[in-house]
């Protein structure tokens, strides 16, 4: 037989793997020593006995109060975990072993359970960086290079091959690829990215090779920031939780003196026996322990960011989380956030004694000159409908907000609003077809030819699907939903309807969306903003809760309190339910924390309580809520 070779690196990866349950394991070896010495207690000297339930309190009991007491020196403030060490080696004193060692254990287990949450929460984030490409493929004079992520700057040309992952945001100067987002925006489906189109770090290129301006440095990408979001709403405290450490100094101090008070006063007062006043104490200062209070909160609001991280909303902290459900109105950026922030055509309308395809190949060509939205939207139908032809477009001229001009074959085409190609002529095209258009919230763009209109073109920044189910749901629950935009009465009117928005205001300026804002929150107190763009940002600062869509820019981004990656808007209305729920399961745990102590302290006074008991009622509690929080990652 061959012998088994070990190595450093073997050893390293068995201790990284089981790093993470160390607590857990010291937890349930210590419960198993106590279990045994228990068994064979009539069979071993006393000597023995104490031995095992000492080995039982440091296994058990060390990670716990190790970060007692460096908490109490760093902070100068006793905290819960010293109050266990002093509940444990009282009841070790006055000979209660057993005891003492159940009570470590226990408390060792839902320390553990706590940890547990803890790793679970950060497996999210442990999840993303895998994503993360350490290394790049940067392109020098037509060399290639492997070089660190983090030494990319803003210009490098790097090649992505087929089936690796984007390593920076970028743009794509050369060839292209069907990309995998669903790491950034969920979406299981790829999508086809061309040249000048953007790619994001930690996409993944399928099945073409492509080449890649950077545009970002890798601490500002996307993904990075998805990271950052993600570590900083991990970090940041809710309001309960930061009452919760204040109330837990304060608390503690309580427990000792009535502690020292138990164990003396009885003694005078009531008759108790010394020995008894002074186990009513130790157990007084079991039960009174506000373990279970303390982790009323924490594992709860952990496992809830987890749980929405996972599907796509990220909060930037706890308290974000937790006031969502307090929220009584909704603004709504109308641009990029209701809508997909796209104009198409939706209707096109054609002279009767005219080649319709000819006309839209034409008008596709000239406004494939122009980097204008609405000739952007006509090119694209023109694709659509006739394909891309060649045609020679000469003369181009752009009539600064009014609309285009070319030459074609010796023929002058004009493309633009009624007041370019002549009102009248606008308005008595296609029986009076303007007039309806508009009122429907759609801008008419028309296209005139020897002084004659021969097409009309009706476009409109469509409502995103799921934006109307969104607005359903939030007007169900009772949630006010508002519509502030930059457009006109007219178009914002047609949209809110379309939507289901209960209210709108048309034409704000970014300043005015502020001040409106300011307005809704003295009527509705907690007001969320919703929106995407650099003009969004003031108002969803203004905000109680500002949310920001997960392809907005990135000045939205930094300043928004939640992150939609998806884009989709029916996750606010998941968000709020698991804000609520979460909420509940705080409060169901404090509740349930604060009676399980006032009945252990009543028992314990009426003398019905014994060490034991106290042990598992209050250490049992506090496993409890612990399990109670973690429901809330399903």
């Amino acid at each position: 037989m061959s012998p088994i070779l070990y190595s450093k690196h073997d050893e390293t990866g068995f201790f990284k793997k089981i790093q993470p349950h160390v607590e857990l394991i010291a937890a349930l070896v210590s419960g198993i020593i106590i279990l045994l010495t228990w068994l064979s207690e009539q069979n071993i000297s006393e000597a023995a006995f104490v031995l095992l339930h000492s080995i039982a309190f440091v296994i058990g009991g060390f990670a716990k109060a190790k970060e007692g007491i460096t908490e109490t020196i760093n902070n100068k403030e006793l905290n819960v975990e010293m109050l266990m060490i002093f509940a444990a080696i009282g009841s070790a004193v006055i000979g209660y072993w057993t005891e003492g060692a159940i009570l470590i254990f226990i408390f060792a287990l839902s320390g553990a359970l706590e940890t547990y949450t803890m790793n679970k929460s950060k497996k999210e984030i442990s999840s993303l960086l895998k994503l993360q490409p350490e290394e790049a493929t940067r392109m020098t004079n037509g060399r290639e290079e492997i070089v660190p992520v983090n030494q990319l700057i803003i210009g490098d040309i790097i090649l992505v091959r087929a089936g690796d992952r984007v390593p920076a945001d970028g743009m794509i100067i050369k060839g292209m690829t069907a990309i995998d987002e669903s790491p950034i925006t969920g979406e299981s489906i790829p999508v086809t990215k061309n040249i000048k189109d953007k790619v994001l770090a930690g996409t993944v290129s399928l099945d073409g090779t492509i080449t890649v301006e950077v545009t970002k440095e890798a601490h500002e990408t996307m993904f990075q920031k998805i990271i950052n979001m993600v570590q900083s709403a991990q970090e940041e405290k809710s309001p309960s939780q930061l009452f919760i450490e204040r109330f837990e100094g304060t608390y503690v101090k309580v427990v000792l003196i009535a502690f020292g008070v138990m164990m003396l006063l009885p003694y005078f007062l009531f008759n108790w026996s010394l020995e008894t006043s002074i186990y009513r104490a130790i157990i007084l200062l079991v039960v009174a322990s506000p373990c279970a209070l303390v982790a009323s909160i924490m594992p709860a609001t952990l496992s809830a960011i987890s749980n929405s991280a996972r599907k796509g909303i990220l909060f930037k902290g706890g308290v974000h989380l937790e006031n969502l459900s307090q929220i009584k109105a909704i603004a709504f950026d109308k641009t990029g956030t209701l809508t997909n922030g796209k104009l198409i055509v939706t209707n096109a309308y054609f002279s009767s004694d005219i080649d319709k395809n000819e006309v839209i190949a034409i008008s596709g060509a000239i406004e494939n000159e122009s980097t204008h939205p609405l000739a952007k939207a006509i090119t694209m139908y023109g694709h659509e409908q006739v394909g891309k032809k060649e045609i020679q477009v000469t003369n181009m001229k752009t009539i600064s907000g009014n609309g285009v001009e070319a030459e074609i074959e010796g023929r002058i085409w004009q493309i633009g609003k009624p007041d370019y190609v002549g009102k009248q002529l606008a308005e008595s095209f296609h029986s009076g077809v303007l007039s309806n258009l508009a009122s429907e919230g759609k801008t008419v763009v028309f296209v005139k030819t020897e002084d004659k209109i021969v097409a009309a073109y009706a476009l409109k920044d469509t409502i995103r699907n799921e934006a109307k189910m969104a607005i359903k749901k939030l007007n169900n629950q009772g949630i006010k939903t508002i519509m502030l935009t930059g457009d006109n009465d007219l178009t914002a009117k047609a949209i809110a309807e379309e939507a289901g928005i209960d209210e709108y205001i048309a034409n704000c300026l970014p300043e005015e969306k502020v001040t409106n804002l300011k307005k809704l929150r003295e009527i509705y107190q907690n007001v969320a903003m919703v929106g995407d763009g650099i003009n969004d940002a003031p108002a969803l600062a203004t905000a109680n809760l500002g949310v920001a869509m997960g392809e907005g820019t990135d000045v939205a981004l930094e300043t928004a309190d939640v992150v939609l990656m998806r884009n989709d808007l029916t996750k606010i209305t998941n968000g709020i339910k698991l804000s609520g729920r979460m909420n509940r399961i705080v409060k169901q745990n404090v509740i349930f924390s604060i009676g399980v102590i006032a009945i252990l302290i009543l028992s314990n006074y009426f003398e019905v309580l014994d060490l034991p008991l106290g042990v598992i009622g209050h250490e049992g509690s506090t496993i409890l809520v612990i399990l109670n929080g973690l429901r809330l990652l399903r």
